[in-house]
Parts: structure tokens; sequence; C-alpha cells
């Protein structure tokens, strides 16, 4: 059953979570705060929190931060191990720890990301601007392999894809291809999103998948419409573009002060505009939190 938004942040504070840009108004930041934080895992949040860094830092000079990739089931592995000190990942912790690692955890709730097709811009210029669902799932699936079996180009479908530790993929395959298990190809996969964004538009014929941040200012590529629904925030917020996901910061334990302080920062009212600027949404502006 459907919850409003104002239910699953009570919810989630009785809970003891932290939920979404833009809940809090108090300023985290403090001249006198120092430390060392680093982050790794979800590429799909990594511009949220290099933006985010830049800004606090330029708060609080005496903290640094590192920020990398690598796929979410990697960034959950390392703040498992103790190697990172901030886990970013689109998927829950348990989707990808064994439950003991996953119990170590705690979950921070920062922002809602939405995930969209993206394709060369041959196959839109040649008509192929909406994909229904069954549409996506013949394609991902490897059942379509040729674009004018969906009204598009006399052309090959080339898919440009994510590996298994991926979130994104995750998020995708839940969401837009209904459970199913895209088609492996190792010759053109990344989890790298600036790379997956080149490889679509450097490919005649491709097809993949971004966070909508890496489609803020893009002119290289084209989002596709999922039955009708373009994938902005204004459709991820209403409840008619069904590809989101609440993103993830996991800390071991509590986390260190610098940390604790970062993370609030983030999901800050000070910050929130920025999120929607980047092409993240605010978790207190969802009409429904659930799918």
């Amino acid at each position: 059953m459907k919850k409003g938004a104002s239910l699953f942040l009570a919810a989630a504070m009785t809970a003891g979570l932290l939920t979404g840009c833009g809940s809090s108004s108090t300023d985290s930041s403090s001249s006198d705060l120092e430390g060392t934080i680093t982050a790794a895992g979800s590429s799909a949040l990594k511009p949220l929190v290099d933006e985010a860094s830049q800004k606090f830092i330029e708060k609080n000079p005496n903290v640094s931060i590192t920020v990398d990739a690598g796929g979410s089931g990697e960034g959950l592995k390392q703040v498992s191990e103790g190697t990172v000190t901030i886990g970013n990942s689109d998927v829950s912790a348990e989707e990808k720890l064994d439950a003991d690692q996953a119990k170590e955890l705690v979950d921070h709730q920062v922002c809602v990301v939405t995930m969209a097709p993206i394709v060369n811009k041959d196959v839109t210029e040649a008509g192929v601007k909406d994909l229904s669902t069954d549409q996506l799932i013949g394609i991902f699936t490897g059942q379509i392999t040729n674009w004018k079996d969906v009204g598009g180009p006399e052309e090959d479908i080339v898919l440009v894809t994510r590996p298994s530790s991926s979130g994104t993929r995750a998020t995708f395959e839940k969401y837009a291809l209904n459970g199913n298990a895209e088609a492996e190809n190792k010759s053109m996969e990344t989890d790298d999103s600036g790379v997956l964004l080149k490889n679509v538009s450097d490919t005649k014929g491709a097809i993949g998948y971004v966070a909508l941040s890496y489609l803020v200012d893009n002119k290289d590529v084209d989002a596709v419409s999922i039955d009708g629904v373009a994938p902005t925030l204004e459709n991820t917020y209403n409840g008619t573009y069904k590809v989101w996901t609440m993103e993830h910061m996991y800390t071991k334990g509590k986390g260190s002060k610098a940390d604790k302080a970062f993370i609030k920062y983030i999901m800050s009212d000070d910050f929130a505009k920025t999120c929607e600027k980047l092409g993240y949404g605010v978790s207190s502006k969802m009409e429904s939190t659930e799918h």
C-alpha cells in the first residue's frame, strides 16, 4: 500500500535514519571541525558527493575528503572492511553483503536518484523517443536486436552494460525491466557512468542507462521515455516515472564526527537546491516513497 512521504519520513526518523536532501535546516559546518573522510561506491551518487565535498571543505578547511566510484557493491564492501569511512550505494546493504556485515552498517538515505535509458542520437533522429516496458525488456535481454523492430532504423542494437556489482544496474533491472536480468556484453561493460555515456555517444545504435545527474546540460546522448513518461524529476516526484531509488550513504557504526557532519550537510536545507540542480530528488517532495 502506498504511503505519503510524510509518513515515510516519520517512520524513518523513528527508526533513527537520516532521510533525504533538505530534511534539516541546521548548518552542520564548523570551522574547527577536522578529520579525513573517504567515500566510495555508487557512480550514480558521485556527482552529488563531489559537489558537496567542495562546498563542505570551503566551510571546514581542516577536513579532507576523497571520493571514488567503483560501484555500489564495491562501496559497501569497502566500508564494511573499514578501507573507506562512507560507502555510497543505490541499493540497501542487505542486497550486497552478508547479514552479519550489513548489520554493522548504519544507513543514511540522502536523496532520490532517477535512472534514465539513453541512446545514441541516431536512434532518436530516426524516430525512437519512447519505448514500452516490454520493448525495453526485449532489448536489454537480447531478444530484440535491431532498432527496426521498435520503429527505428535498420541498425543493430548495441547494449552498453554494467557489471553485476552495479547498484544502478540492480535498480534498472528491478524497475525498468520488471526484474529481468540484462544480457551480458563484456566488450561494452563499465560501471563508470561517464565512460558509459561516452560509449553510447560514440557508438551508433547504442543504448544504456545512467542517473539523471549525468544528463544535466548533456547534449551528447538522448534520454528516451518509458511507456510515454519522460525521465524527469517532476515525473519522479509525482509518481508517474517508475525507475528511481533512494540513495544511501553507509557508515560502519555511527561514523566519525566528520563523517556525520558531512552527511548531515548533504541532507540539509542549505544543500537541497544544489541537490536538485544536479539532477537528484529531495525525498520530502516525493508524493510517495514506494513504487
